[in-house]
């Protein structure tokens, strides 16, 4: 029987240099879409998902992130004086249990496989976890990504990777997997390569940022060269896994917005705005309004 997965990391040492000067002195991961930060976003889609311990790479400047996850006493004070329940009551549901962050740092910018190996000691080395990347926010009506992952997991074990369709002149941009059933919800990974030149993908199948790895992977990025950019690449020490243990595609059907860019930001933004019963019939209206005007 598979160990069921309790933890999930989130590699938040980015500097956000897309995004400066807004980024200068508040980390990428804390601008909001609508009135919730982004990393709130996938916290609460790995809350859903059941994870129990939420494990933070960070790195300098990024003490807000933690401040973020903890009681904050004066504003809490302030709120209970002005008889501001709705608003308190919001604040407690989304404050992790007691003990359930850890925040550990990536000194140096070395890749996000280097990040996931700074996770090694708080992991385990004989336990599965969940990785999932802030900048990629995964919005469906239905069961979230995540949770998906996990029912997968459950059925067959092993390694696990979202994955999505792009166009296929947009392949040489992202992780490609090839998959033995390319049009099933949940299929055996054949071949992962990591921007793989135009012309020569194996699928339209891109890897989305969210992954159930095992702790194998651990010692494998330990060993890791460095590959594009100088970096411990994840994606590499993933294909050296796939050789010892089996890795499975879960397809995801939602819409995917990569808020560590401009477009993807305001995207998700105005998606997330919409889906809001006390926002998107006016901004409905809004839009239209500037639309009309261009």
């Amino acid at each position: 029987m598979s160990k069921r997965i309790r933890k999930a990391v989130f590699p938040v040492a980015g500097l956000g240099t897309r995004f400066l000067p807004a980024t200068k002195a508040i980390p990428k991961e804390m601008l909001t879409v609508v009135d919730r930060p982004a990393l709130q976003h996938v916290v609460d889609e790995a809350r859903a998902a059941g994870i129990e311990h939420f494990v933070f790479i960070t790195g300098r400047n990024k003490a807000v992130i933690e401040d973020h996850f903890d009681f904050a006493y004066e504003l809490e004070d302030t709120l209970r004086k002005r008889n501001k329940t709705a608003e308190l009551e919001a604040l407690a549901a989304d404050l992790p249990l007691a003990g359930a962050t850890s925040f550990t740092r990536q000194q140096q910018p070395l890749g996000l496989g280097h990040a996931v190996w700074c996770a090694r000691d708080i992991i385990g080395d004989d336990e599965p976890f969940a990785l999932l990347l802030p900048d990629m926010l995964h919005h469906t009506h239905g069961k979230g990504c995540l949770a998906e992952l996990i029912d997968a997991y459950n059925k067959h074990g092993g390694n696990h990777i979202a994955v999505a369709p792009v166009p296929d002149d947009q392949t040489h941009q992202y992780g490609i997997v090839g998959v033995e059933k390319r049009e099933a919800k949940v299929s055996k990974v054949t071949k992962m390569v990591e921007k793989p030149p135009k012309g020569t993908a194996p699928s339209n199948l891109h890897i989305t940022g969210r992954y159930i790895l095992q702790p194998t992977i651990f010692n494998l990025l330990a060993n890791q060269e460095p590959g594009a950019g100088g970096e411990i690449q994840l994606t590499d020490s993933m294909i050296a896994l796939s050789r010892l243990e089996p890795f499975h595609a879960v397809r995801f059907d939602g819409d995917i917005y990569d808020t560590g860019s401009k477009m993807g930001f305001l995207a998700a933004n105005v998606a997330y705005a919409l889906d809001r019963h006390d926002l998107g019939p006016q901004l409905r209206q809004e839009l239209e309004r500037l639309l009309d005007r261009l």
